[in-house]
């Protein structure tokens, strides 16, 4: 008995967020879902038409199910918003292997290993005022300074972190965990750019800070947020834009701030409190005020970009260095031939 093809099959049906009932009449009922139940318990075997009606109903290629996989996903952080259902929830764990798997196997091809090394590991917080220089400190240690930071995705692929961006329903906002050891924040693709770099380092919180055992999810939740936050627009920075006290802050000034900084007005808003810019009056003023147009419409947008290249730059390279098969790197990087060799084309 194959003991991969088990694994790849239950692996695919979740990808395509499909029950065994709905996978059995994709396949147009050539095989039952009490079948397809014993397969991917590893007690039967199907035949190689079985196995192609499978792949196809699968879109993919029947040798998917023979690839060996060494992925293992653990440490798992949901960020949600509202419940999420089992299939939704297995279907990006599974994405996020994928993609990972896809990673590594890119990397591997370039003998190109990154480590990540957390430098608040032997840091441990006691309570979330700490977060303030904590920041300060890793901001030193990174060499980030405190100018704007660019590209928050590219940054934190650029010190070992893969990042995945998935289509998923709105409720859904991103992810931590750990796959063979390597950091993994998945992010919402639907998101606006503030959102994303927000969330990105909300999960960073997650993997980088050593928080009390005892604390409550809540608690958790409020130090990354703030981490997050800092992370944005540090302490000082804050100050320097703002002052302190301020009595009324322009609506101008938090629209300027969100354009050069990518962190949504709202976002700011609660920095400034916890900082104790504004007092709990001002505060609950503008999110009564902010409650009809959270979105944000109207009001400014980040004017950089949030986005990784590495995958991309990393995928064409051994295309164009014909390390493996143009239909090998298109699957690896889940586009059409045709699409790659446009690219390839442009080679100088």
């Amino acid at each position: 008995m194959n003991n991969t093809f088990p694994i790849r099959l239950k692996q695919a049906r979740l990808l395509a967020k499909l029950s065994l009932r709905e996978l059995s009449e994709r396949a147009n009922l050539i095989v039952s879902y009490n079948a397809i139940k014993k397969y991917e318990d590893g007690k039967m075997m199907p035949e190689e038409p079985v196995i192609s009606a499978l792949a196809k109903a699968l879109a993919v290629s029947p040798d998917y199910f023979f690839k060996p996989s060494k992925i293992e996903l653990t440490n798992v952080e949901f960020r949600k918003r509202a419940k999420l259902t089992a299939k939704e929830i297995s279907s990006i764990k599974e994405r996020v292997k994928d993609h990972v798997e896809r990673y590594l196997e890119v990397e591997s091809i370039l003998h190109i290993s990154q480590e990540f090394v957390n430098p608040l590991a032997n840091k441990p917080i006691s309570s979330i005022d700490e977060i303030e220089n904590t920041i300060l400190q890793l901001l030193k240690e990174w060499n980030l300074g405190y100018n704007p930071i660019p590209n928050v995705i590219e940054m934190l692929e650029e010190k070992g972190i893969k990042i995945v961006e998935i289509q998923a329903p709105l409720e859904f906002d991103g992810l931590a965990a750990m796959v063979n050891s390597i950091p993994v924040i998945v992010l919402n693709k639907a998101y606006t750019p503030e959102r994303k770099r927000l969330t990105a380092l909300h999960e960073l919180g997650h993997i980088m800070l050593k928080l009390p055992h005892h604390w409550e999810s809540k608690e958790i939740e409020r130090c990354c947020h703030r981490f997050a936050s800092a992370m944005l627009v540090s302490k000082p920075v804050m100050q320097t834009l703002l002052g302190k006290p301020r009595t009324n802050i322009t609506l101008d000034e938090l629209i300027s701030i969100k354009e050069q900084y990518g962190i949504s007005i709202q976002a700011i808003v609660r920095r400034a409190k916890d900082l104790e810019i504004i007092n709990d009056y001002a505060y609950k003023n503008f999110f009564i005020w902010i409650s009809k147009n959270r979105k944000e419409e109207g009001l400014g947008s980040y004017k950089g970009e949030e986005k990784s290249y590495r995958f991309n730059l990393l995928l064409y390279r051994i295309a164009a260095e014909e390390l493996v098969s143009l239909a090998k790197a298109a699957a690896l990087g889940e586009m059409k031939i045709a699409d790659l060799r446009t690219v390839l084309d442009k080679m100088l």
